[in-house]
């Protein structure tokens, strides 16, 4: 059935940058838009990102405005999180799920950890 995979996690040094993949399987992924949500130790998950099906439209956290950049390729059945001038508030597991936030996220993944420490 669904499945979402996310990779691209590990440790970046306050300042830098990384990219985050989740590649999607067992449905039409040209029909959904896609997010990104995490969670950090301690706190509950936090919505950061959604991108329309055809990525025409976008959406971000306040959080993370400026910072992250959200894109899907169709063709790869893939979705991205570019994000860069990383924060240590930054740090937590990234999530990749199916759905937009005005609508609700019926499928997820299983996260990539994103750790951002000096």
């Amino acid at each position: 059935q669904v499945q979402l995979v996310e990779s691209g996690g590990g440790l970046a040094q306050p300042g830098g940058s990384l990219r985050l993949s989740c590649a999607a399987s067992g449905f039409t992924f040209t029909n959904y838009g896609m997010s990104w949500a995490r969670q950090a130790p301690g706190k509950g998950l936090e919505w950061v990102s959604g991108i329309y099906s055809d990525g025409s439209d976008t959406n971000y956290a306040d959080s993370v405005k400026g910072r992250f950049t959200i894109s899907r390729d169709n063709a790869k059945n893939t979705v991205y999180l570019e994000m860069s001038s990383l924060e240590p508030e930054d740090t937590a597991l990234y999530y990749c799920a199916r759905g937009l936030a005005d609508y609700g996220f019926d499928s997820w993944g299983q996260g990539t950890q994103v750790t951002v420490s000096s």
